[in-house]
């Protein structure tokens, strides 16, 4: 339970007219039901979240919620500020983040967005919320078109019937010489041409680019070799180039003193989920169309970035960062008045002026 804060709050800066807005699908979506407007919003919270959820709780919808677009706007606080200020409001129930596929079949990404309710939420109601949105986005069963009433009618000359499947083509032989014309005397077949470069790969090239994008993850060619299967499996898994950097890229320590494998660790550990594109056991009627079922939004750990299930990550959290969490807090609480540390500071100072030589 979060105790009151009697502190007068810091004034939330207003939100610019150029503030970015992220791509199409992603960014900030409001959850509905929430209460009015007031000037008591997130009083419960300490000065900081209160800050910072009130600078989020007045952007638009689709507005782009990564920690570096907010810490650029709010210069009072850094990256790990706004990062540990994040994590205590999807703690305090007023966030959570998420990933929603886009498309069908082959074609399926995954878009990334911030739920957000001005109303503090508990877990049950953020769980049933989510599988609603789940629920609204799975692709509903389709009848299957009607049998034609009328018999199809016989191919006429102008539309000739459809070939059966073409077989694999064999190689192909030389055409028999003509009689008396020695075998030598048939044209050679000319040479092949020359097969141009293999052009590098769509895993090897978001890897290569992420020395641009964060100089403390910059590969070399090499390590770009080696870690490009495992950054194809992910590319495999439905996630587009832009899903992979974020993910590397996103909460980067101070100094990374190995780069490949630092980029390596986190390609198997953060590695998405599998979107099945239908159902492991068939359920359906004739007539309706397969793919039913199919998950179409997961939650994320708002501080690792961890996919999973809404009730296998209460309070927003996996499981490992929900226990730094609560380890912090404890040592919050248990850490001693700072009016005590200042005493503590001038007695030994006096000490230290005791003990100088006359």
């Amino acid at each position: 339970m979060a105790t009151q804060h009697l502190s007068s709050a810091l004034s939330v800066p207003a939100v610019p007219a150029a503030y970015p807005l992220a791509k199409p699908g992603y960014g900030k979506r409001s959850t509905p039901g929430q209460q009015p407007r007031t000037r008591d919003d997130f009083a419960a919270l300490p000065t900081r979240e209160r800050y910072v959820a009130g600078f989020v709780d007045h952007l638009p919808d689709g507005a782009a919620m990564s920690i570096k677009h907010l810490a650029k706007q709010l210069p009072l606080y850094g990256q790990q500020a706004i990062s540990t200020a994040l994590k205590a409001l999807s703690v305090a129930g007023h966030l959570r983040r998420v990933r929603c596929a886009v498309g069908e079949g082959d074609e399926t990404r995954w878009a990334f967005r911030t739920f957000w309710s001005r109303t503090a939420r508990d877990n049950e109601w953020w769980t049933t919320y989510l599988a609603t949105e789940n629920a609204t986005r799975t692709p509903t069963p389709t009848a299957a078109p009607p049998a034609p009433s009328a018999p199809a009618q016989p191919p006429t000359a102008s539309a000739p019937p459809a070939s059966p499947p073409a077989a694999v083509p064999q190689q192909r032989t030389a055409p028999d010489p003509a009689p008396g014309t020695a075998p030598e005397t048939a044209p050679a077949a000319p040479a092949p041409a020359s097969a141009p470069a293999t052009a590098p790969s769509a895993a090897y090239l978001a890897l290569a680019e992420l020395g641009r994008k964060d100089i403390r993850l910059a590969l070399s060619a090499d390590d770009c070799a080696a870690l490009e299967a495992l950054a194809a499996e992910w590319l495999d898994r439905g996630v587009d180039a832009d899903y992979l950097t974020a993910a590397l890229t996103a909460g980067l320590p101070a100094q990374v003193d190995c780069p490949p494998r630092f980029v390596r660790r986190r390609l198997t550990d953060k590695i998405p989920p599998r979107l099945p594109t239908r159902p492991t056991t068939p359920n359906t009627s004739p007539g309706t169309s397969t793919g039913t079922g199919t998950p179409r939004l997961l939650m994320e750990c708002t501080d690792c970035g961890r996919p999973g299930q809404p009730e296998a990550l209460p309070d927003g959290l996996c499981r490992p960062c929900r226990a730094a969490h609560s380890e912090g807090h404890e040592a919050e609480a248990g850490s001693p008045d700072p009016t005590e540390i200042a005493a503590v500071k001038t007695h030994m100072a006096n000490l230290r002026t005791l003990l100088k030589p006359v």
